[in-house]
């Protein structure tokens, strides 16, 4: 499975697109959404300075159809709202990719996490085309279970090395302790802690920010 973080700026002709650039200081946390026959419905907590004069152009907008304030504070506000554009959770519907929430919004882009297969989120940046939007890709990388990063044997090896001390600091247990513990070769026992720390090292790097390579949905150079 893949797990891409992306960048989407809202059309134009959105609300929460014209909102969140008029209101570029507020920041918009969506908590929860779900879509409807023809609406969309979802709870987003707003901070910031202005949210009395957010919540006022909320209330004022043609595509919200109905807003409650579920609480407000000088700086926060938590409402719930249903809209007649839920275009985001239209493509994440049609492409089978489900959105990770929170979503946050700010001046008009929106920071989403997505997992699923390949083909999946190529799904999904078409219909991200289909309905408008603009979006660059952060990170792209392989979220692997971890009973996929090891093998049984690799993973039996590694446990039996930090219970007996292998890697503490300093080692309370040798290579050579550790393969007789275990009831094997040394060689075999140094050559299964290598591949299972090779494969633990190159996941950690992977994952970090900057650091997994920027690629396409689709495998293509990134674009909008």
């Amino acid at each position: 499975m893949a797990h891409a973080t992306l960048t989407i700026t809202m059309p134009e002709e959105i609300w929460i697109q014209q909102l969140s650039t008029a209101y570029p200081e507020s920041t918009f946390r969506v908590l929860a959404a779900v879509p409807g026959p023809e609406s969309g419905f979802a709870l987003v907590r707003i901070t910031g300075q202005t949210v009395t004069a957010v919540i006022e152009a909320m209330a004022d907008h043609s595509q919200l159809t109905e807003l409650t304030i579920v609480q407000q504070a000088d700086s926060e506000a938590t409402v719930h709202f249903e809209t007649t554009a839920p275009l985001l959770l239209v493509s994440s519907q049609e492409s089978g990719v489900p959105i990770e929430l929170p979503v946050e919004i700010v001046d008009g882009e929106a920071t989403v996490e997505v997992t699923g297969s390949r083909e999946r989120l190529a799904d999904l940046a078409k219909q991200l085309e289909r309905f408008g939007f603009q979006y660059r890709i952060e990170n792209v990388s392989e979220r692997l279970h971890e009973s996929q990063l090891l093998s049984e044997r690799q993973l039996e090896v590694v446990v039996a090395a930090v219970e007996a001390g292998y890697y503490d600091t300093p080692r309370r247990c040798s290579l050579t302790e550790l393969a007789a513990r275990l009831d094997i070769a040394k060689s075999t026992c140094s050559e299964t802690l290598h591949r299972a720390e090779e494969a633990m090292i190159k996941r950690f790097v992977a994952e970090l920010p900057g650091v997994a390579e920027h690629a396409d949905l689709e495998d293509q150079p990134a674009g909008t």
